[in-house]
């Protein structure tokens, strides 16, 4: 049998050829299974995480804010100089429930897809009152809902001023409007959310609503329970090109809190109450 004078001259070609070749592979691999931050939903609904959803959700304390059966707190909204609303918001923290005492006789409950509410109250506003605002106040902790779908936003500026960004938009069939639409501003550093601007398709097509496109901006946030919680938002005009412009209207929530005691019948209409029609 020859053996060579020199056996590293014919082993090593053939080793170089055999890691080049695993390094390949790996790099194949790698770039084939790595999972972009702009994602549309799986068959079941879920959006994949990726890190924008992943850091608010963490920032928002999602976690400890559903260990809580409920949130509470009173809600004074106003809009063109009026006030708009002034009553106690309860919401479920999984979204599911809800009610909005505007005094000891006038009320609104949404029990999953029902919306009930006392007859006094305009039917016109019940739908959107029902479901607006308490969706401003869960949207933190409603972001990898099932049907959601993020997508990388491109314009990170607002105002003058970078954010983390990203485009929320919904599955067919998914909530009450799956038109509308939000651009979710997060603060670079602590990952909460400073605004979202938004479409409101009820009552008209998602083309109409954007032609006046609007934003929420959050503020004064405060630790309740060990979860941050904006006091304060900002309703103001939107526009992809300027950001934010006129403000058109405010509210402030005061007396929050986490409640985990209420009774079974919390959220049961009664026989007086009418029923909400889209």
């Amino acid at each position: 049998m020859h053996t060579p004078d020199h056996p590293s001259q014919s082993i090593l070609p053939t080793m170089t050829r055999l890691l080049l070749v695993i390094f390949f592979a790996l790099l194949l691999y790698a770039c084939s299974s790595r999972q972009p931050d702009s994602v549309a939903s799986t068959d079941d609904g879920h959006s994949p995480a990726n890190a924008f959803v992943s850091n608010l959700e963490a920032a928002h304390h999602l976690v400890d804010f559903k260990s809580h059966d409920a949130v509470q707190f009173d809600l004074s909204l106003f809009f063109g100089g009026k006030q708009r609303l002034l009553g106690k918001v309860t919401l479920a923290t999984d979204s599911g429930k809800a009610r909005i005492d505007l005094d000891d006789t006038t009320s609104m409950i949404v029990d999953g897809q029902t919306v009930y509410y006392t007859p006094s109250m305009n039917p016109r506003r019940v739908r959107f009152d029902a479901y607006t605002w308490s969706y401003f106040f869960l949207l933190p902790y409603k972001l990898s809902d099932p049907g959601t779908r993020w997508t990388d936003y491109p314009d990170k500026q607002l105002n003058g001023k970078a954010y983390e960004v990203q485009q929320l938009e919904f599955e067919a069939g998914t909530g009450d409007a799956p038109d509308d639409w939000y651009i979710v501003y997060a603060d670079s550093n602590t990952n909460l959310i400073h605004a979202a601007a938004y479409i409101v398709t009820v009552g008209k097509s998602r083309e109409e609503a954007e032609e006046d496109p609007h934003a929420i901006v959050y503020g004064d946030y405060t630790m309740v329970e060990g979860v941050p919680i904006a006091r304060s938002w900002t309703f103001t005009g939107y526009t992809k090109a300027d950001g934010l412009t006129d403000t058109l209207g405010s509210a402030q929530l005061t007396d929050l809190k986490f409640v985990d005691d209420l009774p079974d019948d919390f959220y049961s209409a009664s026989d007086q109450m009418a029923t909400a029609i889209e």
